[in-house]
């Protein structure tokens, strides 16, 4: 069974372990194994960020943060990171995780969540995002430097949280951005 609760200080040592083991694989964060620890920490776990941990049969299984996309005005507009321990992806965690940081960001007062870095090659997450409503509103060309693939696309991923909302974006985008690049 899946527990997801708001992270506490012990459990960042695998906080920690997870965003070093995602970070040198090269292929979904901005971030590389040069991050240090206190960098990790400040983006993960420092306040005003939300951190949330998964666990499964008491095992911790993954990770997210939730915090405002943009300072000042701007502030009304979420934004949230997710790592998946590699023992529990495929197990539709990262959804999981999506929807409960969904829930969070609502119960905060944000109006939408908006992802400003998908690596365009990560299409179980890009799929995962997808099935929890969210639209590609953009893409950067060869904006990530990739591991294996060399420079690729990085997409900008946008959902409304309240009825209310202007135009939905997922009736507004482009055709090219309706598909994922593999």
């Amino acid at each position: 069974m899946m527990h997801i609760r708001q992270a506490i200080a012990t459990d960042w040592p695998r906080i920690w372990e997870l965003f070093q083991l995602v970070a040198a694989s090269g292929e979904v964060f901005t971030y590389d194994e040069t991050t240090t620890e206190e960098t990790a920490r400040q983006l993960w776990f420092a306040p005003p960020t939300h951190c949330f941990v998964a666990e499964v049969e008491g095992t911790f299984a993954g990770t997210y943060y939730l915090r405002a996309n943009q300072p000042g005005r701007g502030s009304h507009v979420a934004n949230a990171g997710y790592m998946v321990a590699p023992a529990f992806r495929g197990q539709k965690l990262a959804e999981a995780l999506c929807r409960h940081s969904l829930a969070e960001a609502r119960l905060r007062g944000f109006t939408a969540m908006q992802f400003n870095c998908v690596v365009s090659t990560n299409t179980a997450a890009i799929r995962a995002w997808q099935k929890c409503g969210f639209a590609i509103i953009g893409r950067v060309p060869g904006a990530f430097r990739h591991r294996h693939h060399g420079l690729v696309d990085v997409l900008i991923m946008h959902r409304a949280l309240t009825d209310d909302a202007t135009a939905s974006a997922a009736t507004e985008q482009p055709a090219e951005a309706q598909h994922s690049v593999s």
